[in-house]
C-alpha cells in the first residue's frame, strides 16, 4: 500500500512544472511522423489499395448496389447516387485528395473491390490521425477481409510513429458504435450538436486508441485474424470482442 501511495506521488511530482502547476507529462523519445504515404496494404484476406477510379469505381459502384434499401448510406453525409454516373462522378471531385486519404477495399476471396476507408484529420505535428469514411458492402461486411481492412490501416499508423488513432461516428449509428469497440477503441464521449448532415442533427460520438495501448491490441487481432481461430465453415472460435476485453484489461493492469 506504502509502494503505491509512493508511486503516485511520484507521478504527481513529475507532472508539476517549477511554478507548481500541474502539467502533462513529458514526451520523450517520440518525433514528428511522416504522412501515410498511398501505398497498398495487404493481409491474408483483405489488401487495401489507393483509390484508383478506372480500377474500382466500377466494382464499388456494383458492390454498394446491392444494398437496395441504401441503409449503408444513410449516416454518411454523402449518397445514396441514382446511377454509375453520378457515382463516379462523387469519387472524382472528393475521393482523390490527400485528406481524406481513399483506399479501396479489396476482398481477396473474390478479388473485387467492396468498400471504402479513409485515413482524415492527419495531423502529423499533433501525432493524430483519423480513420473515417468506412463504407462496406453487404458481401464485405462481417467478414475476416471487413476487420483485416481496419487491422491493417491502424498497423499502418502506429508503424509510422503516430501516438493517437481516432474514430468518430454518428452517436445514432449503432453499429459503428459497437464497431469502435470491437477493433479495440476506447469511448472518450459525445460531441451535441457538432454538425448538421443532410438536414438533420448530428451527435457525434468519438473513440481513440494510443500508441502504448497498441502492442496489446496488435496481438488480440493476431491471434483473432490467425487460420487456426476459424473453422472449416469459416466460424470464429474466440471472437475479437472477447479478445479486445482481455487486451483492455491488461493495458489497464500494466
Amino acid at each position: 500500500m506504502r509502494s503505491l501511495t509512493a508511486l503516485r506521488e511520484k507521478i504527481m511530482e513529475n507532472q508539476l512544472n517549477e511554478l507548481g502547476m500541474t502539467v502533462g507529462h513529458a514526451v520523450t523519445g517520440w518525433s514528428r511522423p511522416p504522412r501515410p504515404q498511398k501505398t497498398v496494404l495487404s493481409g491474408q484476406y483483405s489488401r487495401l489499395e489507393p483509390l484508383n477510379i478506372d480500377r474500382h469505381a466500377k466494382q464499388l459502384h456494383e458492390a454498394y448496389s446491392k444494398d437496395q434499401e441504401n441503409r449503408i448510406w444513410v449516416y454518411l453525409p454523402y449518397g445514396p447516387f441514382d446511377d454509375f454516373h453520378s457515382f463516379k462522378e462523387w469519387l472524382e471531385c472528393g475521393c482523390l485528395s490527400d485528406d481524406p486519404q481513399y483506399y479501396a477495399v479489396i476482398n481477396l476471396a473474390s478479388g473485387q473491390a467492396e468498400g471504402v476507408a479513409t485515413y482524415l484529420r492527419i495531423k502529423p505535428d499533433a501525432g493524430s490521425i483519423e480513420v473515417g469514411h468506412i463504407n462496406y458492402s453487404p458481401a464485405l461486411q462481417g467478414t475476416p477481409a471487413a476487420t483485416e481492412a481496419m487491422y491493417l490501416m491502424m498497423r499502418n499508423a502506429f508503424d509510422l510513429g503516430y501516438r493517437r488513432y481516432e474514430w468518430k461516428c454518428n452517436a445514432l449509428n449503432g453499429k459503428s458504435c459497437r464497431a469502435a469497440i470491437r477493433l479495440g477503441f476506447q469511448y472518450e464521449g459525445t460531441f451535441r450538436q457538432m454538425m448538421v448532415v443532410k438536414g438533420r442533427n448530428r451527435d457525434t460520438a468519438w473513440y481513440s486508441m494510443l500508441d502504448h495501448e497498441w502492442p496489446k491490441i496488435k496481438q488480440a487481432f493476431a491471434a483473432w485474424l490467425s487460420p487456426e481461430n476459424f473453422d472449416e465453415s469459416g466460424q470464429q472460435h474466440t471472437s475479437l470482442s472477447e479478445l479486445m476485453r482481455e487486451a483492455r484489461h491488461s493495458v489497464s493492469a500494466s
